[in-house]
């Protein structure tokens, strides 16, 4: 067991690395979509994946405080601040491409998470500053006749319509893991604004999650949508205690396991392998849904082997993005790495007590 634990260790320890010499986060503080292996060149820097790094490596630094990971993560954390428009009040999706004149309703939920996680351990007023209004934002500007429209153009902050077929253009029952940062914000400040907001998405998407599996006639595009559903899944953590919510996800993550299984021969994105393992561990532990061992092993397994052992520094240590028909794509992401990372963190220290408020 020990020896287990210790292997766990180093995985951690290599996408700890992979975060702090790969270049995915550039000398600004803002981190990259991910590393395309086969251009040798990153994304385009976005605010949705600095935030989700600043997390991850606030999570990092708790295993390691003197590795440099909260530094890291406030430079982070400092770009998102920076990244703040104010002329027109709104966070852009990226800052120095064309797609800065769009605003993200579930990309703004992930930034507040990130500058909260970051203003925990430093208490920069500015990083919590910048989430109420980051947070106020989709309050004010997304709400629309009883939902949140996804995306807005700026400056005008004008709806763009609505692609049913692609979920991250559409409303959906994914919206609820953005409502988490109201939810934090709520219990920070106080402000039952912010509550009611997550109370009224969670709301409609107990009642159409249902509907979302497997929305397509083909199966390539499931597997995307069942790391939507995920998201569907960890934003009903903080209620998991309330009928619905317990009955949501007891179902929701038998559903999703079932699809893993079906599409995985054929294209098994890492991210939802660990997104099912996380919700597997919280379900267990608040007396929802008792853990499959056998099946969390497996996928275990799965997830250890899109890890990448390459020499190359921006490859050495993190995490591949999925794999099709056996071949893994040239995506080297650090949402899967993050992921991937805390879900094996996670299973190394089964029985730890868990806190919602530190999923990444």
């Amino acid at each position: 067991m020990k020896s287990v634990q210790q292997d766990m260790t180093r995985v951690c320890r290599a996408a700890g690395e992979w975060f702090l010499k790969s270049g995915i986060q550039e000398p600004n503080g803002g981190v990259a979509r991910y590393y395309f292996s086969d251009r040798r060149r990153n994304a385009p820097l976005t605010t949705e994946i600095t935030a989700y790094t600043a997390s991850a490596l606030v999570r990092l630094s708790k295993q390691d405080p003197e590795a440099g990971y909260l530094d890291a993560a406030v430079e982070a954390a400092t770009y998102l601040v920076n990244a703040w428009d104010a002329k027109c009040s709104a966070m852009p999706f990226e800052c120095e491409s064309e797609s800065r004149r769009y605003s993200y309703f579930f990309d703004n939920g992930i930034i507040v998470r990130g500058l909260l996680s970051v203003w925990r351990e430093r208490e920069n007023e500015e990083f919590l500053a910048t989430a109420v209004k980051v947070g106020d934002s989709m309050m004010r500007d997304f709400a629309d006749d009883g939902h949140f429209n996804p995306i807005l153009e700026l400056p005008g902050k004008r709806p763009l319509a609505l692609e049913p077929a692609r979920w991250s253009r559409s409303s959906g029952c994914y919206q609820p893991k953005a409502a988490l940062g109201w939810y934090e914000l709520w219990q920070i400040t106080k402000n039952v604004g912010h509550l009611a907001c997550y109370r009224q998405l969670l709301k409609a998407s107990l009642a159409t999650h249902m509907q979302f599996l497997p929305g397509s006639d083909t199966d390539i595009p499931v597997m995307d949508r069942l790391h939507a559903y995920s998201y569907f899944l960890e934003g009903l953590l903080p209620v998991a205690g309330e009928p619905a919510s317990a009955e949501a996800l007891a179902v929701g993550i038998d559903r999703l396991a079932g699809f893993v299984r079906k599409l995985a021969p054929i294209f098994l994105r890492s991210d939802v392998l660990a997104q099912l393992l996380r919700v597997r561990l919280f379900a267990d532990q608040y007396g929802v849904l008792r853990l499959n061992e056998d099946a969390a092993q497996e996928e275990v397994g799965l997830m250890q082997g899109f890890q990448s052992d390459d020499a190359d520094p921006r490859l050495h240590g993190g995490f591949w993005f999925g794999k099709k028909n056996g071949e893994m794509l040239p995506f080297m992401n650090p949402v899967s790495t993050a992921f991937c990372c805390q879900a094996l963190e996670m299973w190394n220290q089964k029985g730890r007590k868990l806190e919602w408020e530190t999923l990444v």
